[in-house]
């Protein structure tokens, strides 16, 4: 479904992507864990374009895209069959639950208000918030603000939906109902590049492990293999100070 060759990525002189090499077939749930800084959501914002690489080819439903100099043409293809979920949840604080996902179906996909009432409805109902479609982020905890931002990414069925720390910024006790939805998402087949600091979600609904230092992929591999035979000792290492979390 989706490989990327030889991805580079700097900012004033710093090379934070150092060729970065890596594919994703349908259906699987790719995690990518590593230190703060090692360019974790720099890879996602490369995949849709929210950041420009300076190298790289990106092969996405059968079609090469130069990640360099990609057209319009081709930054569409990607944007319209894949979705993020963002660390801050990046809602319109001024527009209602429902309101935030209809805004993007009505107004960038051009579907008519009473369907992108209906897909809204339904996507909130999935994540079992359909009884607050009328409620303002303010009113809302930071988990049901994420798990909205769930619903807003997930409404139209991308291929392939990316997850930049989405519970980094939830108190601990909100982070259990966005895994439980995220998990859901994975059970239903749904195709995931996952970056999160959360070892047990990994651990358990991942089906690739891929480990990040310093702008590089270090070990990739199953679950298993990663947390219970790890082969690199810059993996070994990071493991071992996290150990308690998964």
């Amino acid at each position: 479904m989706l490989q990327i060759k030889d991805l580079k990525k700097s900012f004033n002189g710093n090379e934070v992507l150092k060729g970065i090499n890596f594919k994703i077939d349908k259906g699987e749930v790719v995690v990518i864990i590593g230190p703060s800084g090692s360019g974790k959501t720099t890879l996602l914002r490369n995949i849709n374009f929210l950041e420009s690489a300076d190298s790289g080819i990106m092969k996405f439903q059968d079609e090469e895209i130069n990640l360099v100099n990609p057209t319009k043409k081709e930054k569409l293809l990607v944007r319209r069959q894949t979705a993020m979920v963002f660390q801050n949840y990046n809602l319109f604080k001024n527009k209602t639950a429902l309101e935030n996902i209809t805004e993007g179906l009505i107004f960038g996909q051009g579907i008519k208000k009473e369907q992108a009432v209906n897909l809204a409805e339904m996507a909130l109902d999935k994540v079992g918030l359909l009884d607050k479609k009328d409620f303002y982020p303010s009113q809302l905890s930071g988990g049901q603000q994420q798990r909205i931002g769930i619903a807003r990414a997930t409404v139209l069925n991308p291929a392939l939906v990316l997850f930049d720390e989405p519970t980094s910024a939830l108190d601990p006790e909100l982070v259990g109902t966005v895994l439980q939805d995220m998990k859901r998402l994975a059970d239903e087949g749904q195709t995931m590049i996952v970056v999160t600091h959360q070892m047990s979600f990994a651990k358990n609904v991942a089906t690739r492990v891929i480990f990040f230092d310093k702008g590089e992929i270090i070990e990739e591999g199953k679950p298993s293999e990663i947390f219970e035979h790890p082969q690199n000792i810059r993996t070994k290492e990071f493991l071992s100070v996290i150990a308690e979390d998964y």
